[in-house]
C-alpha cells in the first residue's frame, strides 16, 4: 500500500491507498492531524502506530510512501520515521523529481510541493485550462494551461491568519466562529466580524479568480481544496468544484508514474 503524507504548515493529512494493477486505487484510510512541530522520530513515529492500530492495520501494510512537505525543518525527521518505523525509503516531491508537469516559472525550484502535486491531479480529472485554489494557512492559486503546464498563480494570506491578525490587533473584538452569516448586514458585533471574513475572502477569491480567467479563457475548470475550501466555495462565483483528497491524489500520481519509470528502467 502507498501512504501519502501532506505535511502542511497547521495541519498534516494522510491518505493510505491500496494499489493493484488494472484496478482504480483504493483509498483505504485517511485522516488530519496538527503538523508535528517539536516532535522528534519516536514520538511521531509512535503516533503513527497508534492511528494505524485504531484502524486495524498495521505499519508493515505499507511498502511505499511520497510526501509533499511545505516545512523544511521537519524532513528530516520524517524520513526517519518513514526508514525507521516503516521500513520505506520516502519519495519526496522536490527539485529533481519527475512529476509529469512541466513548471514554467521564474524559478520552478521554489514553487511548493504541494502546488506540484495539487496541479498533477487537477489535471489528471479535469484536464486544462485549470485553477486550483487551495485554502490552509495560506491561499495559493494555481494556473494550468491548456496542454498541463504550471504557468503560475498567486499567493494570499488564508482566512483563519486573516481572522487571527484582526483578533491579535484589534483588542475590543472578540474571536469567533468563522462561519458563513446569516445576513448580509449585521446587528451585533458577531455578525459584523462573520460577514466581514466570509464574504470579504470570497471577494478576495473571486476578484482574483476573476482577472485570472480572463488571461486563461471562459472554458477554464475551477477547483478548491483546503481545509476551508467547502466553507468559501459554497458563496463563491467562480470555484465550481471541491476536492478535499486534490493533493494526496496527486501524491499518488506522481509516485505511480515514478514506479512506472523505475519499472522501465
Amino acid at each position: 500500500m502507498l501512504l501519502a503524507i501532506d505535511v502542511g504548515n497547521s495541519n498534516t493529512v494522510f491518505a493510505l491507498y491500496k494499489l493493484a494493477p488494472g484496478t482504480p486505487a483504493e483509498v483505504v484510510a485517511d485522516w488530519r492531524m496538527t503538523t508535528p512541530s517539536g516532535q522528534t522520530t519516536d514520538e511521531f513515529g509512535s503516533t503513527l502506530r497508534n492511528i494505524f492500530a485504531q484502524r486495524g492495520l498495521d505499519l508493515n501494510v505499507v511498502d511505499g510512501i511520497a510526501v509533499s512537505s511545505v516545512v523544511p525543518p521537519l524532513d528530516w525527521m520524517l524520513r526517519q520515521v518513514c526508514e525507521l518505523y516503516f521500513k520505506v525509503k520516502p519519495l519526496f516531491i522536490e527539485p529533481g523529481v519527475k512529476t509529469g508537469l512541466p513548471v514554467l516559472t521564474d524559478n520552478p525550484a521554489e514553487v511548493g510541493a504541494d502546488r506540484i502535486a495539487n496541479c498533477v491531479a487537477a489535471f489528471d480529472k479535469f484536464g486544462g485550462p485549470t485553477i486550483v485554489v487551495d485554502m490552509g494557512t495560506a491561499t495559493t492559486f494555481d494556473v494550468i494551461s491548456k496542454k498541463g503546464e504550471f504557468l503560475g498563480g498567486a499567493i494570499a494570506p488564508g482566512l483563519g491568519i486573516s481572522a487571527e491578525a484582526l483578533f491579535a490587533k484589534a483588542a475590543r473584538l472578540p474571536r469567533i466562529e468563522v462561519k458563513k452569516p446569516a445576513k448580509i448586514i449585521g446587528t451585533g458585533t458577531v455578525d459584523n466580524i462573520q460577514i466581514g471574513l466570509y464574504y470579504g475572502y470570497i471577494g478576495l477569491v473571486d476578484g482574483i479568480l476573476e482577472r485570472m480567467i480572463v488571461e486563461t479563457g471562459p472554458d477554464t475548470n475551477t477547483v478548491a481544496t483546503g481545509g476551508l475550501a467547502r466553507l468559501i466555495a459554497g458563496g463563491s462565483k467562480y470555484l465550481k468544484t471541491v476536492d478535499d483528497m486534490l493533493t494526496l491524489t496527486g501524491l499518488r500520481i506522481i509516485y505511480e508514474r515514478h514506479q512506472e519509470r523505475s519499472r522501465k528502467r
